[in-house]
């Protein structure tokens, strides 16, 4: 393992365990408060567990594909095609997970309606944008990347 990216790599360590502590412990008080929002339908609590747990789900695998992506690099194999199909998963989880709390945004604005604080409704669109960010950004270095190695491959075949 190469010092360079060993840094990486403890990094995405570090990136999941905050997300797996806000599944363990605020997912529930979550839950909570929705059943309080919507009284009338308490079946809501299951909804918001599906919505935030089943987020975590293509998060932690987008991490995996950026730790193959790490390995790659420490093996000097960073230009190669299992590259470019690790960022086209991270790409995809990232919409996977913004799609997901998408769904969730009812009910950032039933609490915005309750509490009357309109910005709860910004508050609930940072995961979504952010993760869409981050497929926007997965998709350009897939690009770069699959041009580069096309590159790569007519310097090779020229010589």
């Amino acid at each position: 393992m190469k010092r360079e990216t060993l840094f990486l790599k403890a990094s995405l360590v570090l990136i999941g365990l905050p997300v797996l502590a806000l599944c363990l412990f605020l997912v529930p008080a979550l839950a909570k408060v929705a059943v309080k929002l919507v009284p009338t339908f308490p079946s809501v609590k299951y909804f918001v567990y599906v919505v935030f747990e089943a987020s975590a789900l293509p998060f932690y695998f987008a991490l995996y594909q950026a730790f193959r992506l790490l390995v790659y690099i420490d093996r000097n194999d960073a230009f190669s095609e299992a590259s470019v199909k690790a960022l086209k998963v991270i790409k995809h989880c990232a919409v996977a997970i913004s799609g997901l709390h998408l769904l969730s945004l009812p009910l950032f604005y039933l609490y915005a309606e309750k509490d009357d604080a309109p910005g709860v409704i910004f508050v609930g669109l940072i995961v979504p944008f952010a993760s869409l960010v981050i497929a926007v950004f997965a998709a350009v270095l897939q690009k770069l990347l699959q041009q580069a190695i096309e590159i790569k491959q007519e310097h090779e075949l020229t010589i």
